[in-house]
């Protein structure tokens, strides 16, 4: 059967979509791309003579989401097949950034652009002291703003609360973190009983919005456990805090997911004869 016959006999392919929201807990840095400094980086990034930063030190220490053993690499790999998940995570954004941006991201479309589960993880940076790092701090009330925007947006675009997990901000571990604000030249920014504050506002929208929320701040730090190695540098998290965090979210992921069917026939089942009977049908097996 020629290619341009298979077009026109087979109907267009269901492929439903998970969408990562956050920072840069959430972000992928580019293949081979220069690292710039994160934008939770501890103060303004140095400059070299030539103008170009200077990455910051805990870079190297830094496990992204969709590097091999990050979060939202390992929910990719419980979906193959099944969903395209999406990571939209931005370095360095805040929620006011964040509700700005959103509309861009996702839109009112048709059911090919089924969206079946969206993950909102901000507070890192909103958290931020804001004597210490004005440009990132928000304060605690237009978070809680900003959250309940964004979950009545993608409510306005078809993705119900019950599709929606908010995703608490990690806790800090201060003496880490202020490490690497001294190594920048700078005071310790971020304190994690502030950060605490914010947590428990996120779970306060998730109540008054209807959504599930991950508490990743209590729950690194239940029993009073030693959580400084759930953590890369004292903020980002480690391949550990990375292992925890989809640990928790995949049962969450799952329900959302639990009824999509497998894209496509395994290989076995193809049949060999005229296998347009078996690939040309509605996709789901």
């Amino acid at each position: 059967m020629a290619l341009c016959q298979a077009v026109g006999c087979g109907s267009s392919l269901f492929w439903p979509r998970v969408l990562l929201f956050g920072d840069s807990i959430t972000q992928v840095p580019l293949p081979r791309a220069p690292r710039r400094s994160l934008g939770a980086s501890p103060c303004r990034t140095p400059a070299t003579s030539s103008g170009l930063p200077v990455p910051a030190l805990a870079l190297r220490w830094l496990q992204f989401s969709f590097q091999q053993g990050g979060w939202g690499a390992s929910l990719a790999d419980r979906l193959v097949r099944k969903c395209d998940v999406l990571n939209r995570g931005f370095s360095g954004y805040n929620t006011r950034w964040a509700k700005i941006i959103l509309p861009r991201l996702i839109r009112k479309g048709n059911s090919l652009d089924n969206t079946v589960a969206v993950t909102i993880f901000f507070g890192a940076n909103d958290s931020a002291l804001k004597d210490e790092n004005p440009k990132q701090h928000i304060p605690l009330d237009e978070y809680v703003a900003n959250l309940k925007s964004m979950v009545q947006y993608l409510k306005s675009v078809d993705i119900p609360e019950d599709r929606v997990i908010l995703i608490t901000p990690p806790p800090l571990c201060e003496t880490a973190w202020e490490r690497e604000c001294i190594i920048q030249g700078c005071k310790l920014n971020r304190l994690n009983l502030v950060v605490g504050e914010y947590a428990s506002a996120c779970l306060q929208v998730a109540r008054d919005c209807g959504t599930e929320v991950l508490d990743l701040w209590t729950l690194m730090q239940k029993d009073s456990q030693d959580f400084s190695s759930y953590l890369s540098d004292g903020l980002h998290l480690s391949p550990k805090g990375n292992e925890f965090l989809f640990s928790y979210l995949w049962p969450l992921i799952e329900k959302k997911v639990s009824s999509l069917p497998l894209l496509l026939p395994y290989w076995r089942d193809v049949v060999e004869a005229k296998p347009e009977l078996s690939l040309l049908g509605d996709g789901d097996h």
